[in-house]
């Protein structure tokens, strides 16, 4: 059972003579931001739902499907530098806009990025407490390893209900 903490991994060799790769204990892992195609080594931080077995949201157990709540700002850094724009301000904070020296193509490369750039509402209330849901989509006692992928849309909602409920 992968528990959050630093990370200790221990090796077991399986049929055949091939190995596993079981974590007993992680503290990051890969998690991609699917409709930015971003993918970023961030901290998990709390294990918030599981549809399992709630003893592993209380033991904070990290399993395949379950929901974890991550940093934000790595992904909340690259959008910023990405499309130019400051994300996740709370309302009533006035802040000035960074400017960076940039080159002339530069600018006309973020510039013509806005014209496409949409962030979700839920998403950007996210960033702007600093930590985003995920869900896991490795087996972290297999291979060792805490990877998955960034909430978003009707998921999202739909998670945040049942978190909700419980």
């Amino acid at each position: 059972m992968t528990k959050i903490g630093e990370k200790q991994v221990s090796v077991v060799r399986g049929m055949g003579g091939n190995l596993k790769f079981r974590a007993l204990k992680l503290e990051t892992g890969n998690f991609s931001w699917g409709s930015e195609v971003c993918t970023r080594k961030v901290r998990v931080l709390d294990v918030t739902y599981n549809s399992s077995n709630n003893e592993l949201v209380r033991t904070k157990t990290l399993v395949k499907g379950c929901i974890v709540l991550v940093d934000a700002h790595p992904f909340k850094d690259w959008y910023e530098q990405h499309y130019g724009v400051k994300v996740g301000i709370k309302k009533g904070t006035a802040s000035a806009p960074l400017e960076v020296k940039k080159s002339q193509a530069a600018k006309d490369k973020v510039a013509a990025r806005q014209k496409y750039r949409s962030l979700e509402g839920a998403i950007d209330h996210q960033f702007a407490s600093g930590r985003v849901y995920a869900k896991i989509t490795s087996r972290p006692g297999q291979s060792g390893r805490c990877d998955g992928y960034v909430l978003e849309g009707p998921e999202l909602a739909f998670y945040q209900k049942m978190m909700a409920k419980k």
